[in-house]
């Protein structure tokens, strides 16, 4: 068994535990779905009030609320209390990476998530009258995929902070007000002021939300794949780094 298909074997092991783990935490994943929603459906109101005629608002917030449902990430839960009460030296010791066990819990989150989720989209759509093209949804699925890969990385390299600082909280909620501004929740980015959208169409938030909500909704028939490729190697080069260092803190403050 090649190293890959040993660790896809691994990692399919502990999202089905992660999956039924978490099955028993119904309240609990019911305020992560409220968490999550709320912001796009308050966007969803204001800017439909803003403009009433325009039928693309509402599509493309209904879009907003599924692609933040399936892209949440909580490893400053999730993985940095484990540096702060000394377990992940357990994890350490184990024969797999330790990324696994992240990755593995960060799907079983989200697959619940979007699956309790999933009822609030479909009635927000049906209230609204807002349907969506199948070959645009289709269409929009790598870069739904990528978009995942980047929220998960931006989330894991902020949470990695959590070995040189107690305050990773604060650290991963600024990260996420930078998703809310620049990534399109706030405000669609076509409708920013000209500077900031570009300034936004550089930073790798607007591919963690807004692309592919806007080519979800057909607004964007394409291209950028190239934007998101680049940025997951950016924040993948920077994880290895950070975590190949941190660990070394780790270890030699002999948590």
């Amino acid at each position: 068994m090649t190293t890959l298909s040993r660790t896809a074997v691994l990692l399919g092991f502990r999202i089905r535990q992660e999956v039924l783990e978490w099955s028993g935490a119904w309240w609990f994943l019911l305020t992560l779905v409220v968490q999550a929603v709320v912001a796009p459906l308050i966007g969803l109101f204001v800017w439909s009030a803003v403009y009433p005629d325009d039928p693309g608002i509402g599509r493309y917030y209904v879009a907003v609320v599924l692609v933040t449902l399936m892209t949440e990430s909580f490893e400053q839960h999730t993985f940095s209390e484990r540096i702060y009460n000394g377990t992940l030296s357990h994890e350490l010791l184990r024969p797999q990476p330790v990324v696994v066990g992240v990755i593995g819990m960060n799907l079983a989150i989200r697959g619940w998530l979007t699956l309790l989720g999933a009822p609030i989209v479909l009635l927000t759509a049906i209230a609204r009258q807002i349907g969506f093209d199948g070959w645009a949804v289709l269409r929009s699925t790598p870069y739904l995929l990528l978009a995942a890969v980047l929220v998960f990385l931006w989330t894991f390299l902020l949470s990695l902070t959590a070995f040189w600082t107690d305050r990773v909280h604060a650290v991963v909620g600024f990260g996420s007000q930078l998703i809310f501004l620049f990534g399109g929740t706030a405000a669609p980015i076509g409708l920013l002021p000209d500077t900031w959208r570009r300034i936004a169409e550089i930073l790798p938030f607007y591919g963690m939300i807004g692309l592919p909500a806007e080519i979800a909704t057909g607004t964007r028939s394409g291209g950028s794949l190239g934007y998101q490729l680049v940025w997951v190697a950016v924040l993948a080069g920077t994880v290895a780094v950070l975590w190949r260092a941190g660990v070394r803190r780790y270890t030699a403050v002999g948590s």
